[in-house]
C-alpha cells in the first residue's frame, strides 16, 4: 500500500500528488499535523521535511526525491526524458521550482492570513484533535507559522521580487519553447513542479487554494495573481491544470 505524507494546502505535497497522480498508481493520503509532523518524518526518514511517500516498505521524504525514486521504480510515464539535454533542463527547472516555492509559500501565506484564517481551516481539518480544541490550537498554529516561515514585511516584500525574477525567467523559457510544456514536449517533471509552485498564487478551480466567492481576499494578492494570468506563464498553468491534472485522490487527505 503507498502512503502519501502530507499537509493538503502545501504546494509541495500538490506536487507529490500530481507525480504520483501522472504515473497512475494507486496511494492514500494521510494528513499530518503541523509540528508534531516533525517527530514522525525524523523517525521514518532522517528528515524534518514533507511530503513523504510510503511505497510499501519503502520511505521517501521530499518532493523531487520523490520523483527520482518514481521513475527508477515505475518508469512507464517517465517524468524525466533520457536524452540528456532535456533531463539536465527538467532538472534546472526543477530546482528553481523549488526555490520558488519557498517564496510563493511567505508571500501568500502572509497576505491570506491578513484577511482570513481560511488557511487555518483547512489545515485543522473537519475532525480530530486540532479541530476538537480548534480555540487553543488556531491561534497557537497561526504564531508556529508566523515563525517558522517568517511572515514579516521585509521578508515578504523580498520574497515578492523573488518571485517575479523566477517568473520570468519561467515565463521567456515558455516562450522560447513555443508556449506549449517548458522542457521537451510533452508533459514532464518540470512542468508539475512549476505549475504546482505558482497555483496558490492563482486560486484555480478544484485545487486546495480555490477560493470561495465570499473569502476576501488581499488586494496585494489580487493585483499580482492578474499580473501573472496576463503571462503566457499563467494562461499555461491554466491550461496545464485544466487538460492535464488529472487527481486520483482528493487532496484534503485522510
Amino acid at each position: 500500500m503507498r502512503i502519501l505524507y502530507q499537509f493538503p494546502l502545501s504546494h509541495y505535497c500538490e506536487k507529490a500528488r500530481w507525480l504520483l497522480d501522472h504515473k497512475q498508481l494507486d496511494y492514500v493520503a494521510h494528513n499530518l499535523i503541523p509540528g508534531v509532523h516533525r517527530a514522525f518524518a525524523q523517525l521514518k526518514t532522517g528528515q524534518n521535511i514533507l511530503p513523504i511517500l510510503k511505497d510499501h516498505e519503502h520511505w521517501v521524504a521530499d518532493s523531487s526525491q520523490i520523483a527520482f525514486y518514481l521513475d527508477e521504480k515505475y518508469p512507464e510515464h517517465a517524468l524525466l526524458r533520457a536524452h540528456p539535454n532535456l533531463r539536465e533542463q527538467a532538472l534546472a527547472v526543477n530546482t528553481l521550482s523549488n526555490e520558488l516555492g519557498q517564496h510563493v509559500r511567505r508571500w501568500g501565506l502572509a497576505h491570506s492570513l491578513s484577511v482570513s484564517d481560511e488557511p487555518l481551516e483547512i489545515m485543522i481539518g473537519e475532525k480530530g484533535y486540532l479541530r476538537q480544541f480548534e480555540k487553543i490550537s488556531k491561534p497557537i498554529l497561526k504564531r508556529v507559522m508566523n515563525k517558522r516561515f517568517q511572515l514579516n514585511d521585509e521578508k515578504v516584500n523580498e520574497s515578492q521580487q523573488q518571485i517575479t525574477d523566477r517568473v520570468t525567467e519561467l515565463n521567456q523559457r515558455l516562450i522560447d519553447n513555443n508556449g506549449r510544456y517548458l522542457v521537451g514536449d510533452r508533459l514532464g517533471l518540470a512542468d508539475i513542479a512549476v505549475c504546482s509552485m505558482l497555483a496558490p498564487l492563482l486560486e484555480l478551480e478544484a485545487t486546495p487554494w480555490e477560493r470561495e466567492p465570499e473569502t476576501e481576499q488581499a488586494d496585494e494578492f489580487n493585483q499580482y495573481k492578474i499580473f501573472l494570468l496576463d503571462l503566457p506563464l499563467g494562461q499555461y498553468i491554466q491550461r496545464i491544470y485544466a487538460t492535464e491534472r488529472n487527481a486520483r485522490v482528493d487532496w484534503r487527505g485522510l
